[in-house]
């Protein structure tokens, strides 16, 4: 066989949309295995895909080590669920059952619990002890039913998987630059708090390359509690969940690529590097330009292209800009998974006031620490070939199957309420999520991750790929407008095309809704953890403690729960999902 198209999948930060994630993974290893079933037959492809590398952040970085752990064991795909099935668990299917099952139906519940203020301490607004649970539940391989690893998710027998999740350090790491003073060299000190968590599946077969990846292995369990802090330290959601502690080997940290350069002068001085973390989505919640800066760095060594000092790499990723952007040429690509897409922003007010200002200081802080300048160029081209990005779109449909609007982005996904916690209210908001990532993932695959025509006769994996292929048109895109050029599948698709696959929910329609009367049940709860936040954030003694306790009890936790269900009703209502 030929070279391998390869695949660098990138799976941004969602919170309880990470169900949406997991369905498009779900679809895209099922794609995946068909075809893989069907090599060698008539009519079908030769060429093939692989994908080295996943990264992520938060629920995305959970969702690239929870698809880590699953390669070398047996996904069932899940099918539409039959009438009076709806709720049921799918534990056959470990991408269905870590996002969707989780720990229960009613998650907030959980989350409303004053379980972990024992000791005394407010750690998070949320009970956040569930996500030891789920971690648990997500990179446990069952080892008495290990298969090899597929060949989609290598791209050779000696290279393994390389997987890493992005982490917000909140210590960070200190540097300094050299800079010249009244006769002699000061030191200008920095911290750095963009960190990343970097393993490599070792499956028995793939041997180690070491430098910054940990050697991750299911069925031995080395580096998987490792892998476990690191997937619950990047879905740490600041203030709301409970940040987390992350050990790792110092040999590991200091040459992970895009750190590597803040340690020549400033060398870790432990053996052990212990971090806490916060959710990696603070300061990068879409890494695709690290995961090309991987796949530039396989290409450039494939090549022979230097790639080791900072202005090799410069001028190798240059040189390889034009290659990957082009179809004809481009040997590999970057999929996004995006539960949220970025959106134009809304137009700005200028208002000087306090309580204004606050909010879009934060914005703009943290938007501008997402921003990724070396990308500006490659961000702005048209028709690029080395990126692809799947995202929420779905009609909305009456009871009797009429569209009466298109969604896109986030509005599309229920979780997507309550800035992505609103999977946690209702495990029927999880489900449509999985479904319609399921689906979404088919449609981009049919007709919008493919080639052009051109690119079957110019470029090499594509023009031997479909060499033979008697009937091509049976892998063309539906999408294409009848004067442009027809375009063709990189991943062939071998299903028919059938309708809107999802399921119809407590609602008696596909769009699931969580009547106002079931919030009711959150508000004592709720009240009950208001007051022990308050109660257990003062150090309160003599008079004063029982004073601020009536207080609470009586009129601050019930003013701020009415605020808080208000809220939520507030959201639900926008996203439609309140009956």
């Amino acid at each position: 066989m030929g070279k391998k198209f390869e695949i660098g999948l990138c799976m941004a930060g969602a919170v309880s949309a990470g169900a949406y994630t997991a369905g498009v993974m779900d679809f895209l290893i099922e794609a995946l295995s068909d075809w893989e079933e069907r090599r060698g037959e008539a009519d079908v492809p030769k060429h093939e895909v692989c994908i080295p590398i996943m990264g992520g952040a938060s629920a995305g970085g959970m969702t690239a080590l929870l698809t880590a752990s699953t390669i070398n064991n047996t996904i069932e795909p899940v099918q539409l669920p039959e009438l009076g099935h709806l709720l049921d668990n799918h534990p056959e299917n470990k991408l269905y059952n870590s996002w969707v099952d989780l720990t229960g139906g009613d998650m907030f519940s959980k989350m409303l619990s004053i379980d972990d203020m024992k000791s005394g301490k407010v750690i998070s607004l949320l009970n956040s002890e569930f996500i030891d649970e789920v971690a648990e539940k997500m990179l446990k391989s069952n080892i008495d039913n290990w298969i090899e690893t597929p060949a989609f998710f290598k791209r050779n027998n000696t290279i393994p998987l390389k997987v890493f999740t992005t982490l917000t350090n909140l210590e960070g790491f200190s540097y300094y630059a050299g800079m010249n003073a009244a006769g002699k060299k000061d030191k200008y000190h920095m911290n750095v708090h963009n960190d990343y968590a970097c393993f490599e599946v070792i499956d028995g077969i793939a041997q180690s390359t070491g430098k910054a990846w940990m050697p991750l292995n299911f069925k031995t369990g080395e580096y998987l509690n490792t892998a476990k802090d690191a997937a619950m330290a990047t879905g740490a959601f600041p203030i709301g969940l409970s940040p987390r502690v992350l050990t790792r080997n110092a040999k590991f940290v200091q040459e992970i690529p895009w750190l590597k350069n803040i340690f020549a002068n400033s060398p870790l001085e432990h053996d052990v590097v212990t971090s806490l973390n916060v959710d990696g989505g603070v300061i990068n919640n879409e890494p695709f330009e690290k995961v090309r800066y991987l796949l530039n760095e396989f290409l450039a060594e494939e090549k022979g292209i230097p790639f080791e000092t900072p202005g090799e790499k410069d001028a190798a990723c240059s040189q390889l800009e034009d290659f990957n952007s082009d179809y004809n040429t481009f040997e590999n690509t970057v999929l996004m998974i995006d539960p949220f897409p970025s959106a134009k922003n809304s137009e700005f007010t200028f208002e000087k006031d306090l309580l204004k200002t606050i909010p879009k200081t934060l914005s703009a802080m943290l938007s501008q620490m997402r921003s990724k300048p070396t990308e500006y160029r490659e961000a702005i081209r048209e028709n690029d070939a080395s990126s692809f990005i799947i995202s929420p779109s779905r009609d909305i449909r009456d009871k009797d199957g009429n569209v009466i609007e298109e969604v896109f982005g986030e509005k599309a996904i229920a979780c997507g309420t309550l800035s992505g916690f609103g999977g946690f209210l209702s495990k029927e908001f999880r489900i449509h999520d999985y479904y319609l990532g399921r689906y979404n993932c088919e449609i981009f695959l049919r007709d919008y991750f493919t080639v052009p025509a051109s690119a079957l006769k110019e470029n090499p994996i594509f023009r031997d790929g479909y060499n033979g292929v008697a009937n091509p048109e049976r892998y063309a895109s539906a999408k294409t407008e009848p004067t442009a050029e027809k375009q063709y599948q990189i991943i062939p698709i071998f299903s028919d095309r059938s309708g809107f696959k999802i399921p119809q929910f407590s609602s008696g329609s596909n769009w699931p809704v969580l009547k106002e009367k079931e919030l009711e049940r959150f508000n004592k709860p709720l009240r009950k953890r208001i007051e022990k936040i308050v109660m257990t954030s003062f150090e309160l003694k003599g008079i004063s403690r029982p004073l601020i306790f009536i207080g609470t009890k009586v009129i601050i936790n019930k003013l701020l729960a009415g605020k808080v269900i208000g809220s939520i009703k507030k959201s639900l209502a926008e996203w439609k999902l309140l009956g």
